[in-house]
């Protein structure tokens, strides 16, 4: 099966800043992809490209199939876009929402009444179909902006592009999003996310790719991330300021204030217990420990650093 997105020496300059540079995916069919990287790193710019909103001046993008300068319309039809703040008239009631955007897609009124109401129950909407959107919490404005997008024939809604659809959602509300990605995908369609919530890559996505300054920086699953950039960590600390010093040349993380460090393992029992007989042999030093498990943050700050200044419309 060809891939759902594909993009190839994708290059985009604002002014005299070159925001993607050379950058390519490849996102298979039916999988959910997520695109992380510090503020400025490019990721709605990537969005933007992919979902015929910008053009590339360099490179090629195809998604579903279809290149997405020469073949546009085609690309428009088969997607559906999510930004960062939920596109919904207040004014409205969800149901009008879903109709209006239903009739705007070509669906008549039938068919657009019919079609509203099937996404007000798959997005457990039913009970507030009749509110104004204004009276919406924070996740329900979000599940219906989702619904929105999907208005047209299910079978022609093949890739979501969701832009961090989760930024300011408390956390009741992102697990009920998390729910509508997971079965997004469960049906076949293949999701897009760029996000800030490293967990919510690590809980979502089937594989990873971590941007910088426009940049590939790299790619996996979670798991192969975390094993590749992160590893597990042995956190101690000293029980007091000599012991601290002691300790420090055999560390590879310092937090003197603390008095705490971080050794290298790899996770095991056997590893753990080697090292603290090495570091420790004679039980003066450490106070108390505990196993870091990798997390994807460790492999964020393992691969970007401090976070680069770069312009905030990117």
């Amino acid at each position: 099966m060809p891939p759902a997105i594909e993009t190839t020496g994708l290059t985009k300059t604002y002014g005299t800043t070159r925001v993607l540079d050379s950058l390519d995916l490849r996102v298979e069919t039916g999988t959910v992809f997520a695109l992380l990287g510090p503020n400025g790193a490019g990721k709605t710019t990537t969005v933007r490209v992919l979902a015929t909103l910008a053009a590339p001046d360099a490179g090629h993008a195809r998604v579903a199939g279809h290149d997405v300068v020469a073949e546009r319309a085609a690309v428009r039809r088969a997607i559906s876009l999510t930004g960062q703040y939920a596109a919904v008239d207040e004014t409205l009631t969800g149901a009008e929402n879903l109709r209006l955007t239903a009739r705007l897609s070509g669906l008549s009124r039938k068919a657009a009444a019919r079609r509203a109401d099937e996404l007000l129950e798959r997005f457990r909407l039913t009970d507030a179909r009749n509110r104004q959107t204004k009276t919406y919490s924070g996740g329900m404005r979000r599940r219906l902006d989702l619904a929105a997008g999907l208005v047209r024939d299910p079978g022609t809604t093949r890739v979501v592009f969701l832009d961090e659809p989760t930024t300011g959602l408390d956390p009741r509300s992102r697990n009920e999003l998390w729910d509508v990605v997971r079965e997004l995908s469960g049906h076949g369609t293949t999701v897009f996310l760029t996000t800030q919530y490293l967990e919510e890559a690590d809980r979502l996505a089937h594989r990873i790719a971590v941007l910088g300054s426009g940049r590939t920086l790299a790619e996996g699953t979670p798991a192969e991330l975390k094993t590749r950039y992160a590893g597990h960590r042995l956190d101690l600390v000293a029980r007091d300021r000599q012991a601290y010093l002691r300790l420090a040349p055999h560390a590879t993380t310092h937090d003197p204030d603390a008095l705490a460090l971080g050794v290298p393992t790899d996770g095991s029992a056997a590893h753990v217990r080697a090292l603290l007989d090495e570091l420790d042999p004679h039980r003066a030093d450490i106070d108390r420990f505990a196993l870091h498990g990798a997390t994807l943050d460790d492999v964020f700050l393992h691969l970007t650093g401090p976070a680069a200044k770069e312009p905030s419309h990117v």
